[in-house]
């Protein structure tokens, strides 16, 4: 899945496989795992358990980069570890987790869009064999999948991040701010509804839908054919015994980096749109620019940087050791790694 398939297309794959196992081509042919070729029970199981320990460990980031896309100016936090330092100081380690309960319930939308990238990847392939085609089509079609389902709990677990002790930095207010967790946490998510539904109605939820789209549907197209490119190019650059694993793990934060720089500008006006309660993206961005000039559309990237870097070399390590913990077991033995 991960890297380029040759465009001599069957016909090289043939040759490759009659070719001794010592040279050079073999060595660095990755074998891409297919739908088709995995057990599914076992990939959602892993998977899921897989997607929960990269929220756990990335979720304080997506934190930081929201009040720091929100903020005007400087007027809260000078920079990412400005940011987190504050925050720690004032709320203690659970105020890095503000929202994450219902930020959860994204689990739904994350393997709604593993399952759709694999079936379009598949049924584009019946019409090219270009890897480059396969991943675009492919990646932009998960997203649009996988954000109709996560923006309305974007919406709330984003209210719920800009919860401050004894301030308003966000559209809402919980009223009391009240500490604590378990029932206390989801009367918390609950008063946030209930505004959001007083204030906008059921559109509230789907506020920032169409920025959300601009934003992650070119992030998820870009990133799939630039993971390829890194990789491809990390390959004939590293030497033949190198595993397989280790530039596929230095591609990921790569191909990251440039999607994070290429669409964090339509991310902090989604931020805004969604936060503010704004109605135009236009208009929104704007304001930004009058405000806040160029470099407010650069707002909160080091710390997408950061959040994106050690979760997609998990990603990237996670889910090719997902699909082949999930390759059906009559497969196993006839794969080189």
């Amino acid at each position: 899945m991960w890297v380029r398939r040759s465009s001599e297309g069957p016909a090289r794959e043939t040759r490759n496989k009659v070719r001794s196992p010592d040279t050079m081509e073999d060595k660095r042919n990755i074998q891409i795992i297919e739908w088709e070729h995995l057990d599914k029970k076992k990939f959602y199981v892993f998977g899921v358990a897989m997607t929960m320990m990269i929220r756990v460990s990335v979720y304080p980031f997506t934190l930081i980069r929201t009040r720091l896309q929100v903020q005007k100016g400087k007027s809260l936090y000078h920079g990412t570890f400005d940011a987190f330092i504050k925050i720690l100081r004032a709320d203690g380690v659970t105020g890095l987790y503000r929202g994450f309960l219902v930020n959860t319930f994204t689990l739904i939308s994350g393997q709604c869009y593993v399952t759709t990238y694999e079936l379009t990847r598949k049924f584009v392939a019946d019409y090219s064999q270009s890897n480059t085609v396969k991943s675009l089509v492919a990646g932009g079609s998960a997203s649009l999948v996988a954000q109709s389902i996560t923006v309305p709990i974007d919406v709330v677990s984003q209210h719920l991040m800009m919860q401050r002790k004894g301030e308003k930095t966000g559209r809402f207010q919980v009223r009391g701010n009240p500490e604590g967790q378990g029932v206390v946490a989801f009367g918390q998510t609950k008063d946030i509804i209930r505004q959001i539904l007083r204030a906008d109605g059921l559109r509230g939820f789907y506020r920032g839908y169409v920025a959300s789209l601009l934003t992650y549907i070119p992030n998820s197209a870009v990133w799939w054919p630039f993971y390829h490119f890194y990789a491809e190019q990390l390959s004939s650059l590293c030497p033949k015994e190198c595993p397989h694993i280790v530039f596929q793990a230095i591609s990921g934060p790569l191909a990251a980096a440039t999607a994070s720089i290429l669409t964090n500008p339509m991310d902090v006006i989604r931020t805004r749109v969604q936060v503010e309660g704004k109605n135009s993206i236009i208009l929104t961005f704007r304001q930004l620019m009058a405000e806040e000039g160029p470099w407010g559309l650069m707002k909160g990237l080091s710390a997408r940087i950061i959040s994106a870097t050690p979760s997609t070399i998990v990603i990237v390590v996670g889910y090719e050791s997902l699909k082949k913990l999930s390759l059906r077991p009559e497969l196993v033995d006839s794969r080189h790694w």
